[in-house]
């Protein structure tokens, strides 16, 4: 149990770096927001990507599950950055 939820933060910090990284300029949010929003842009595109037919029929590592938390990640950082006002800044 206590394995599942390390995993879950560090996937989520993975995720949602990434996801900051996609995005221009500099995100105004803190690290626990971004793992937060990177474990919440895993599971909603894991849940989409095998909801849409997806199937890992080789095994091994599940990349497009991986880049749809990528990009729903990135889109939740826009959009929690839009609802409280913390814009990203352009990078000089």
């Amino acid at each position: 149990m206590i394995s599942t939820i390390i995993g879950a933060i560090i996937g989520g910090l993975i995720i949602g770096a990434l996801a900051r990284l996609v995005l221009p300029g500099r995100q105004n949010i803190s690290i626990l927001m971004t793992i937060i929003l990177g474990i919440l842009g895993s599971l909603i595109g894991s849940w989409l990507t095998y909801q849409l037919g997806y199937n890992n029929e080789n095994g091994g590592f599940e990349i497009i599950p991986f880049l749809v938390g990528i990009v729903v990640a990135a889109v939740l950082i826009v959009v929690y950055g839009n609802v409280t006002g913390r814009r990203h800044v352009d990078r000089v």
